[in-house]
């Protein structure tokens, strides 16, 4: 992996904050490592060490419902922090994060973070306006959740997923989840899920070529959304 100072991704994060003599620092302290499709990045109750930073690829992060079913709480895609929030509570880690595809992860130590936490201002109000950041999305998620209908939170995450993640060649939704994870995002049964995009798909709003997903009427969507 590229040098720390030669990281495009670090301006994505509260890391860009950081001077010469700082990133030097946590190129010398940071470990790379790949994580593998499906892999545990970290479980809902670790102690995290430190952060991770995001260089390449997609997790989600899930939260263990009282029923035993994780539920998808966010996507977390290039240049994002994990366990940023853990390590300024030092409380074990409120959610987990598994690996979505194929990852290149960067992981700094607890206590070079708190170095840099204390001794720059600019990066910890970064990672401070990070942590509002989430708890505003928690917030518009917990309103969908109570006001909105399953099918048009549906039609969110579709709209979602196109416009955070793209499309691949075949125009289909990049990022391709199983339909029970989509399920756990909208917060609905799996078999109300399928029913739903199949509902979708006679309608024209999307088109079905096995797991993946094209976006076909996005204004329909977008329609359907409000």
């Amino acid at each position: 992996m590229s040098k720390c100072d030669q990281c495009i991704v670090r301006e994505f994060s509260a890391l860009k904050a950081l001077n010469k003599d700082e990133i030097m620092k946590l190129a010398d302290c940071k470990t790379s490592f790949t994580v593998k499709k499906g892999d545990i990045i970290f479980e809902e109750g670790d102690s995290l060490d430190g952060i991770f930073c995001v260089k390449d690829g997609v997790c989600k992060l899930t939260k263990l419902s009282s029923n035993g079913k994780d539920q998808i709480v966010k996507l977390v895609t290039k240049g994002e922090l994990l366990g940023q929030r853990s390590l300024i509570s030092e409380e074990p880690a409120n959610l987990g994060a598994v690996a979505l595809e194929d990852m290149q992860v960067c992981f700094v130590p607890k206590n070079q973070v708190m170095e840099f936490f204390n001794e720059n201002n600019k990066f910890s109000l970064n990672m401070m306006k990070n942590v509002c950041h989430d708890l505003k999305e928690a917030d518009n998620v917990l309103v969908n959740l109570a006001q909105k209908s399953v099918k048009e939170r549906l039609a969110i995450t579709l709209l979602y997923l196109e416009d955070s993640f793209g499309v691949d060649k075949d125009g289909c939704l990049k990022i391709q989840l199983s339909r029970e994870e989509i399920s756990s995002i909208i917060g609905t049964a799996t078999e109300s899920c399928i029913r739903l995009l199949s509902e979708f798909n006679k309608s024209g709003l999307i088109e079905l070529n096995g797991k993946k997903i094209v976006l076909k009427d996005k204004k329909g969507l977008r329609k359907l959304a409000e």
